[in-house]
């Protein structure tokens, strides 16, 4: 068994065509280096998070290179786990890289570099925005960041809009897990005439990887989204689990509510679940309890 597994994420805005055959290729470039994650790939471009051997991953990146055309990605990002963070390979195509309703063909944002973003959101007259999802910034954030507490990019754009009417004189510094949802943040508000959006290079995970950081301004955990569910300012494997009946994240503090019952419900969503729903879970966990007695036995 694999000890280690490396995870690359990343992200290149271009300009593509032919997708499907691309999707064809990389998905069979996948399954021959035994890689798993998801791949994304769009008239715009390409964005994915992967895990795998670490030559593995070196193999793939280059074999992407070639096959897109391009030297460099705009981002990327390692980190590494004991376990495999995927199930399996995926490659989806999709409109956008990320689906928030924004085209996006080239990078127009002002970068902060992770040295220097402690130094930058200090400033009084900077306002710095969390733009990731409420329960993103409730697992973890950078001291001094607001939560404009919206579920979807419809809504960010109504707050951005707010923000810029409002505020026009601050500098607005942004962040979210690997860069790619500022990049649309970014590209919606300088299409709007706003230029003063920064933010930071690579996102979080870009920040937590940087060793030349004396005093972290992050606090808590960072979600990601594969089967590690956090990682810890180590970048190492955090301590949420994932509720069955919701899909949300579990703090170890969830965990001690009366409300959470391992496969069934947690503090979140026990309320809202109904009497045949959580009998259900409580069969799908029975039977899983029983398939893996069954295996080990």
């Amino acid at each position: 068994m694999q000890e280690n597994y490396k995870i690359l994420s990343y992200y290149k805005f271009l300009n593509l065509n032919n997708l499907k055959k691309k999707q064809i290729e990389i998905k069979k470039n996948l399954l021959n280096l035994k890689i798993k994650g998801t791949v994304i790939i769009s008239s715009e471009g390409v964005n994915g998070t992967i895990s795998g051997a670490d030559n593995d991953i070196y193999l793939f990146e280059n074999f992407i290179r070639r096959l897109l055309s391009f030297d460099n990605f705009d981002v990327k990002n390692y980190s590494f786990s004991k376990i495999d963070p995927f199930v399996k390979a995926k490659v989806k195509l999709k409109k956008e890289v990320v689906p928030i309703e924004i085209k996006t063909k080239q990078r127009r944002g002002n970068y902060i570099k992770p040295e220097a973003w402690n130094d930058f959101i200090s400033n009084s007259n900077v306002m710095t925005i969390d733009i990731r999802k409420p329960f993103e910034y409730e697992m973890g954030t950078f001291e001094g960041a607001s939560d404009p507490n919206v579920k979807n990019f419809r809504e960010f754009k109504i707050f951005f809009d707010k923000f810029i009417d409002t505020n026009n004189k601050k500098k607005l510094a942004i962040f979210c897990t690997g860069g790619v949802r500022c990049e649309k943040a970014s590209d919606y508000l300088f299409n709007k005439g706003f230029r003063n959006v920064f933010q930071l290079e690579g996102g979080i995970l870009n920040y937590l990887n940087n060793k030349d950081i004396d005093k972290s301004k992050w606090k808590g955990e960072c979600f990601v989204f594969d089967k590690r569910v956090s990682v810890n300012s180590n970048m190492e494997q955090g301590t949420y689990e994932v509720c069955f009946g919701c899909r949300m994240p579990i703090s170890q503090q969830g965990k001690r509510s009366e409300k959470y019952e391992y496969g069934v419900s947690c503090d979140k969503c026990h309320d809202f679940l109904s009497k045949a729903q959580k009998k259900r879970y409580k069969m799908r966990e029975y039977n899983m309890r029983l398939k893996n007695y069954e295996n080990y036995s």
